[in-house]
């Protein structure tokens, strides 16, 4: 498992090339540039706010802040490993020329969705100023969930990127997964409107995990408790593990579809 990324170390100057590779590309031509990382969770969050707490009528606490938490975690995952799923595919040229260890590639997108989570943080910081929010110590435990998300992400998009290859109707199919995953994971609904005989589907969602657990410690002052932190563990090890044995088994063949 470690060899993977026994090298990684050798390949950094490599990583930290494509991620500005990647950021140069997301925001050319772009005014504002970086700062919408920050401003378009702020956006979004307004539109979401004035619908479900005005219209929809939806009472939850802090709001703004319930819903910049659950959609921080949630769009790193999806962004991060929609991106990770082309890129293989998307490198090909580099992949034929020159030896480059392939996992470097969908690495490389994660750690770009990590670096632009770093920068939509700020807005929840932002709103922290607006929205009273109980400050606690425990807010600075939100990079656990953070790290959790990540290696589930990482495997994910090892998996994605190697079958990608192979299936290009993934990208489209990815996309509907996605959508349906948004609507099953409590990012601007509360969780009590869920019937009880429909629980275990949230239970079974590593996403819902890593949100509950990102609220509990930044906006309610909780520590979760030795279970929920094996639960997250073991379907981000889990994700990981199954991600890299895909990978490592189609790799090989990825010149011959590329």
């Amino acid at each position: 498992m470690f060899a993977y990324f026994r090298n990684i170390a050798k390949y950094k100057s490599l990583l930290h090339n494509l991620i500005s590779r990647d950021i140069k590309v997301k925001y050319r031509r772009s005014f504002l540039g970086i700062l919408w990382s920050v401003l378009n969770p702020l956006f979004t969050m307004a539109v979401m706010t004035v619908v479900f707490t005005k219209m929809l009528r939806f009472q939850i606490p802090y709001f703004p802040i319930y819903y910049l938490t659950g959609q921080l975690i949630f769009n790193f995952f999806s962004e991060s490993t929609s991106s990770a799923m082309a890129s293989i595919v998307s490198n090909s040229a580099l992949i034929k020329k020159v030896y480059i260890p392939k996992y470097i590639f969908p690495l490389e997108r994660i750690l770009f969705g990590l670096v632009n989570l770093g920068f939509s943080f700020i807005a929840v910081c932002i709103m922290l100023i607006f929205v009273p929010v109980p400050l606690s110590w425990t807010m600075l435990l939100s990079v656990i969930p953070i790290v959790y998300t990540f290696v589930f992400a990482l495997g994910m998009g090892m998996a994605l990127a190697a079958l990608a290859v192979f299936f290009r109707d993934l990208f489209h199919l990815y996309g509907v997964v996605i959508t349906a995953w948004s609507f099953l994971t409590p990012i601007f609904y509360p969780v009590d409107i869920i019937p009880s005989q429909w629980m275990f589907m949230l239970e079974c969602n590593p996403l819902y995990h890593f949100v509950s657990y990102f609220r509990n410690v930044f906006m309610y002052g909780t520590i979760p408790p030795l279970s929920e932190n094996l639960v997250c563990m073991g379907m981000a090890l889990v994700m990981l593990i199954i991600g890299m044995l895909i990978f490592r088994k189609m790799q090989d063949k990825f010149v011959l579809y590329l």
